[in-house]
């Protein structure tokens, strides 16, 4: 009984085993390369997959998803004979599993290798300046190229990325300073714009404080001229109101004289030659007042009028007769007068 319970056990054991082999479970977004006798049968996708067990084997598992790959950076020469170094980031994806398992030994490999080369043409046609600011140029370039030649592989490159590029250190030294010189440039650029914007706005700042000045000033000087007029119009309203006389003039007159020698920079001051009459004035006030003083002056003779000469006005006026004071007939000397009898 012994050896057919081991044999029993052994097929147990052996029929477990063709089972696991039958019954493939193919993960999401993967693929299986299935071959029978060491020839490519069919691909497995995603699922539960039946497969003849110890006669179909599974030659490589592939991941469909999009992958990431960075390449170590790359010397490349540019065309002003400067070495650069370059980082290169590759983002492709398997299309195709049976090309990608017999078409080429290693994707991985053969798209490194190739983007190394399509890099230094793409480079090797461009200046240093060229190479930093054309990173778009080179991305362009490289997916291009990738994608032709990847494509017979199953492999689809979706995007090609410049992670850095490292120019010398002689180089990058003159270029910092080549950068510091910019910035001080446009710094010194920027302040003496600066500057010159704050000279402007503070000119017309003072201009316009002046503007406002004068225009105060005028209204001031409006306004102060329209009260001294309304003031004087005033005054003259009330005198003339008051009906006042000589001796009240000639009395305000007098107060108003005090006021002229005030101050102490004043060392000569002129009186007017109103003053004399203003002062007989005040003076024959106050003899009213008291009754006394002198006579009243005699009346002056009154002066005959003069007697007027009659005028020509093609001959002039005619001479004056002195004692009669009439003017005498114009004698001419083509015209005989009469004799005029005394």
């Amino acid at each position: 009984m012994e050896p057919v319970l081991i044999v029993l056990i052994v097929l147990v054991v052996v029929a477990f085993i063709a089972l696991i082999k039958t019954i493939q479970v193919i993960p999401q977004a993967s693929a299986a390369i299935v071959e029978r006798f060491g020839r490519y049968t069919r691909t497995l996708s995603a699922g539960l997959n039946i497969v003849v067990p110890f006669i179909d084997t599974i030659r490589n598992r592939i991941d469909l998803r999009e992958q990431v790959v960075p390449f170590p950076p790359q010397p490349v020469i540019t065309s002003d004979n400067l070495v650069v170094n370059i980082d290169t980031v590759i983002y492709y994806q398997v299309t195709d599993p049976r090309a990608a398992t017999y078409e080429v030994a290693s994707y991985i490999q053969a798209i490194e290798q190739l983007t190394v080369t399509t890099l230094r043409n793409i480079i090797g046609s461009m200046d240093l300046e060229s190479t930093l600011t054309s990173r778009e140029v080179i991305n362009a370039g490289l997916r291009g190229v990738l994608d032709e030649a990847t494509g017979r592989w199953g492999i689809r490159v979706n995007r090609v990325e410049l992670k850095a590029i490292e120019p010398p250190t002689s180089i990058q030294d003159s270029m910092e300073k080549q950068m510091r010189a910019d910035r001080d440039k446009r710094a010194a650029i920027l302040t003496a714009e600066g500057a010159r914007q704050a000279q402007i706005l503070r000119a017309e700042g003072e201009k316009q404080a002046a503007v406002l000045q004068a225009e105060g000033e005028a209204q001031a000087a409006v306004l102060k001229a329209d009260g001294e007029a309304a003031a004087i119009r005033t005054v003259f309203e009330a005198i003339h109101e008051g009906d006042a006389d000589q001796k009240l003039l000639a009395y305000q007159y007098l107060q108003t004289l005090p006021e002229l020698a005030k101050g102490d920079a004043n060392k000569l001051w002129i009186i007017p030659s109103e003053v004399g009459d203003a002062l007989k004035g005040l003076g024959g006030a106050f003899q009213g007042v008291t009754g006394g003083g002198a006579a009243p002056a005699a009346p002056a003779p009154v002066q005959p009028p003069a007697a007027r000469v009659p005028v020509d006005p093609a001959t002039g006026p005619r001479p004056v007769d002195t004692e009669n004071k009439t003017a005498r007939p114009r004698v001419e000397p083509t015209r005989q007068y009469p004799k005029i009898d005394e």
